[in-house]
Parts: structure tokens; C-alpha cells; sequence
């Protein structure tokens, strides 16, 4: 079954793995993976901010949140959950996609780096590991939720979860209600876990984020799957533990949205790419000791900040640019924006549409003096197209 919203988020429970899709459809991918004993409700504060440009899709373990224990069984491995999230993947037609999982689900990402290279474009492994020490202490724990359900893991999974004083009782209700079966078979998986001898075969551009408090996936666990991943980056959290993007989540945002953006662009480089090059030159080649650091604000500000904040494409910033243009009579500045929106993809008629909607708000005096502006732009080089 699946359900939708006017949003375009979507949580579906079928044969495959339960999941929440969230963000525009054409935006890249990313898929979020949980830690053991969670849900999906552990991205709550961060995938809403990342679905702003990409793509996002969480997902449950098998046996936790929306996902059949059954997915697995006894005996299971990190490759078998790693096998049900490329099938999750197929499901939605996702070739290609950027993946960040926290603890066990920090281990699917490194399997699927390691195995499914070609399907990987950037790993983020969060309080995770390459191996989580011996196997018996996980047979110990698998075999107690088997026998005993999970009331008493769940007691006690407040203390490795988070730094001393904080706790997300939505989370610690997950692991009460996950299923024994699901999570034993997930223990089984993190038994045999050991992906340390691969990490130097991982090709995608990878982030590790340590929380220093972290008493379950330690710093120095972190610090070895950044030194064998060829030119992984290493964050380490202050004030967060193992559940790092519940405790910490904008720290956990910002790491993850420079990792897959990449750093801003430069305002000067953005300036030129809507404005043009003849017009900043031109600009650029006024500019005086007594404007410079007039100068300096708009590309800085305006470019840096403004025009590359992701909330907003350049072709929407460009209609609510002109219609501002035309409430305020700016028409010199109004000429290069005409252009600007062609090069940020509005056609002729997208730009008569504007001006006709600025007309009923604006006044038509203002109107009529801006078409007049884009009515000579247009006629020079405006956008091709209608």
C-alpha cells in the first residue's frame, strides 16, 4: 500500500522495506538508513531540510517500524540488508543514489560502497563502524530478544542512545516496539559484520561523522573508516552520542548538505552565471575605493547567500526578482534581470506573464514601463522560445 500527500511525500509497506519518500521527484536521490532499534523517525529533524534538494528516502530495518520481520531471518548478514535496500532502490527506479545511514544502517552503506560500487555516488557513514567488536556480545543480545521480547533492551538503550541528560522518547518506544525476531536477525547481521579489509576499495566521495560521546560506535571507530577510505572526510560531534542526528540535528544537516552540495559556490562566479559577463565587467570595471565595499556586500550577500540558498531555483527567483524590479521602478537594473531570466530558463511568454501579473499588483504605470524595458531587451537577444 501506498499514500501520498499534496507534497509529494509518500510512505509505502509492501514485500520491500517501509519507507517515506519525501521531496521534488527530479531531485537527486538520497536514501537514509536507521540504526538498529529505530525508525525511520530517527531523520525527523534532518530530512525535511534535506528534501529541500534531493530526493529523499528513509527507510525501516525488517522488524522495525513499517517492515516485516519476516525480510530476514536467523543467521542474517549486513549483505542481506544491503541486498533489500538495492531491491527498495529498483522499486523506485533509482540507478544511481547518494546514501547515508546511521550505525547498522551506517554499515549497509559501506557493503553497498564496497559491492555495489556503480550505484553508490556519495557515502556518509554516521556513528558508525567498519566492525562492532566480537560476535558474542551481539549472539548474547539477539538471543535475549528472542527469549525475552524487548522491554529490557529497550531499558537500556537510553544510556548507549545519548549523552546523560537527553533522551527522544519516540525513540526508545522504536526499539520497545520492534519486533524480537527483526531485531535478533539484525543483531545476527551485526555479529558477523567486518568490512574493515574493503574500506580501501571505496570509490565514492565519502563523509564519517563521530559523535564524541558515543559510547556504542566510539571516535576511534569513525577515525579508522575515515583513514581507510581514500579521501574521506572526518566530523566529530561535541555534546552528541550514538543517535547523532536525533541529538544533534542541525550539526548532522549542515555536514550532510556540504557533503553532498558541496562548498556554496562563489557569489562573484553566481553573478556572472545569471547576470553575464559583460554586464559585471562592466559593473566591476565602475567600481571606486568609495563603492568597493559596496561592491564586495552585493556579491557576498546578494550572490553568495541569497541566490545560492537551494530553497528557491534561479528560474523562481528570477520571476520574484523582476516583479520587485517592476514595484519598485528599478528599470535600469530591470534590463540585465530580462536576460538573467532567460538564462535561468523562463521563456518570452513566462516573462510577459510576470509583468502582467505585476501589473494587477504593482499598478499598470509600472507595468507599462517595464514591458516597454523587456519589450527592447527581448528584441536585442531575450529568450528564444515561447
Amino acid at each position: 500500500m501506498t499514500t501520498s500527500d499534496k507534497n509529494g511525500t509518500t510512505a509505502a509497506t509492501t514485500a520491500a522495506l517501509h519507507h517515506l519518500v519525501e521531496g521534488p521527484a527530479s531531485a537527486p536521490p538520497l536514501l537514509l538508513g536507521p540504526s538498529l532499534g529505530t525508525s525511520l523517525a530517527l531523520w525527523d529533524g534532518v530530512a525535511p531540510e534535506l528534501a529541500v534538494s534531493h530526493r529523499v528516502v528513509r527507510w525501516d530495518l525488517p522488524g522495525h517500524g513499517g517492515s516485516d520481520a519476516a525480510l530476514i531471518g536467523p543467521g542474517a548478514t549486513v549483505a542481506d540488508l544491503a541486498g533489500l535496500v538495492l531491491a527498495l532502490a529498483d522499486s523506485l527506479s533509482l540507478d544511481r543514489f547518494a546514501y547515508a545511514g546511521v550505525s547498522l544502517g551506517g554499515a549497509v552503506g559501506l557493503h553497498l560502497a564496497t559491492h555495489a560500487p556503480e550505484r553508490v555516488t556519495s557515502l556518509a557513514v554516521i556513528c558508525s563502524s567498519a566492525h562492532f567488536g566480537a560476535a558474542g556480545p551481539w549472539e548474547e543480545r539477539a538471543a535475549l530478544a528472542r527469549r525475552e521480547g524487548m522491554a529490557g533492551i529497550a531499558e537500556a538503550s537510553p544510556s548507549r542512545w545519548f549523552t546523560p541528560g537527553f533522551t527522544v522518547a519516540a525513540l526508545v518506544d522504536d526499539v520497545r516496539g520492534a519486533d524480537p525476531a527483526g531485531y535478533a536477525a539484525c543483531c545476527d547481521a551485526l555479529a558477523s559484520y567486518d568490512i574493515g579489509g574493503l574500506l580501501p576499495t571505496v570509490t565514492a566521495p565519502t563523509l564519517v561523522v563521530a559523535g564524541r560521546e558515543d559510547p556504542a560506535a566510539p571516535p576511534p571507530h569513525s577515525r579508522e573508516i575515515a583513514d581507510g577510505v581514500p579521501g574521506a572526510t572526518l566530523v566529530e560531534l561535541p555534546h552528541a552520542a550514538h543517535l547523532a542526528p536525533a541529538e544533534q540535528p542541525e550539526a548532522v544537516t549542515a555536514a550532510l548538505r556540504t557533503h553532498l552540495d558541496g562548498a556554496p559556490a562563489s557569489g562573484a562566479r553566481v553573478r556572472r552565471e545569471v547576470l553575464g559577463d559583460t554586464h559585471v565587467t562592466r559593473a566591476q570595471a565602475g567600481t571606486t575605493a568609495f563603492t568597493a565595499r559596496f561592491q564586495d556586500l552585493v556579491s557576498r550577500y546578494a550572490w553568495g547567500e541569497i541566490w545560492t540558498d537551494p530553497t528557491l531555483t534561479r528560474r523562481e527567483r528570477s520571476m520574484i526578482t523582476l516583479t520587485a524590479l517592476v514595484a519598485r521602478g528599478h528599470h535600469d537594473e530591470l534590463a540585465p534581470h530580462v536576460r538573467a531570466a532567460g538564462r535561468n530558463g523562463l521563456t518570452r511568454d513566462e516573462i510577459g506573464a510576470v509583468l502582467l501579473q505585476s501589473a494587477v499588483h504593482c499598478g499598470v504605470p509600472a507595468a507599462h514601463a517595464a514591458f516597454k524595458v523587456a519589450e527592447r531587451v527581448l528584441a536585442e537577444d531575450g529568450p528564444a522560445g515561447s
